[in-house]
């Protein structure tokens, strides 16, 4: 996938992550586009801990593993900055 398309995956992502998690009002595009290609990274490791196939490409299955890795993200550092 090229760089162009990770971003634009990631920046789909971090900002969906973002409002399902409730940051989406203290996040800019920049911050989402990070958090949705570190979102990738982490959800391709959850789904293949499971046994399933990470980021495949640019398609709505890959969004879905990095909407669901930003989720995990967000939801950790929301936990640490509580603590």
């Amino acid at each position: 996938m090229s760089i162009l398309l990770w971003i634009i995956l990631g920046g789909l992502a971090g900002w969906i992550a973002s409002m399902i998690i409730g940051t989406d009002a203290s996040q800019g595009i920049l911050l989402n586009i990070v958090v949705g290609i570190a979102g990738a990274f982490i959800g391709g490791m959850t789904f293949s801990f499971f046994g399933t196939s990470g980021v495949t490409g640019f398609n709505l299955y890959s969004l879905l593993v990095a909407i669901v890795g930003a989720s995990i993200l967000l939801w950790v550092v929301g936990m640490v900055r509580r603590a």
